[in-house]
């Protein structure tokens, strides 16, 4: 296992690249912190090619998974309209909620629905929509930090003795406004996929800032993915032509 690394950049491709790169070669890194900075309320800059690659793999090698179903785990772009009131997207996708709990891949939970519904089980009928608390905190004037984070990790639901869970690997969400107005997203991963997962992830943690900062007043600025371990989940012989056209991209980036 690799020691830190800290990759920053201002393309989501490129950050997701170098670090898929690294951790490629190095199999594991703890901690990677990937750091995607100069954002703005809107969707974050990519490279075409780099995306197209890593969805046109996925497809052949992760049953059909793209980088927008994983960062739709995170925050579902499809059900937020800016325009209408929070409420809208949270009702929309509560509705929705059990159909998508369906899906074998959802069986432990949904990021989203811990954002917005924590602690709701079958034995619990009250939950806390963590998202709103933040927000409307926020908006009364208190801007105590330890106020502005949410909890994805429930340990009466995931203090298993199981080998393999999967689920939730993002374990906290802490929000930082700046004097500036800017805002900060900050995702702690107790374990990251940099194949099946991070690029979403990564798309995932924009889109929630994006919206935490229309909704505070902010402008997003920055996006901060710290994982410990980054971990490369497929062979180096599987995920080769993958590596070589990543970095062929990285390069032709530079140029």
């Amino acid at each position: 296992m690799a020691s830190a690394i800290i990759i920053e950049e201002t393309n989501l491709s490129v950050a997701w690249g170098k670090a898929f790169v690294e951790v490629f070669e190095a199999n594991e890194i703890a901690p990677l912190v990937v750091v995607i900075k100069g954002l703005s309320n809107s969707e974050p800059p990519e490279i075409p090619a780099i995306r197209t690659k890593l969805d046109d793999a996925l497809s052949k090698k992760a049953n059909g998974l793209t980088c927008h179903t994983v960062a739709n785990t995170i925050f579902p772009l499809t059900y937020w309209n800016p325009g209408r009131h929070r409420k809208c997207l949270y009702n929309r996708y509560l509705k929705a909620l059990p159909r998508i709990l369906t899906h074998r891949s959802n069986c432990y939970g949904v990021y989203f629905q811990r954002l917005i519904s924590y602690g709701k089980s079958d034995t619990r009928a009250e939950s806390v929509n963590q998202l709103e608390h933040i927000i409307s905190t926020w908006k009364r004037g208190n801007h105590r930090r330890s106020a502005l984070q949410a909890s994805l990790m429930d340990p009466t639901e995931d203090h298993t003795h199981q080998r393999q869970r999967g689920f939730p690997c993002l374990q906290q969400v802490a929000f930082a406004p700046a004097k500036d107005g800017g805002l900060s997203v900050t995702g702690f991963y107790a374990k990251q996929y940099m194949f099946r997962r991070a690029y979403g992830n990564y798309l995932g943690l924009c889109r929630l800032g994006r919206f935490m900062a229309a909704e505070m007043g902010l402008t997003l600025s920055k996006v901060i993915c710290i994982a410990t371990p980054a971990a490369r989940d497929g062979t180096k012989k599987s995920l080769r032509n993958l590596y070589d056209s990543v970095r062929k991209a990285l390069t032709h980036s530079n140029e």
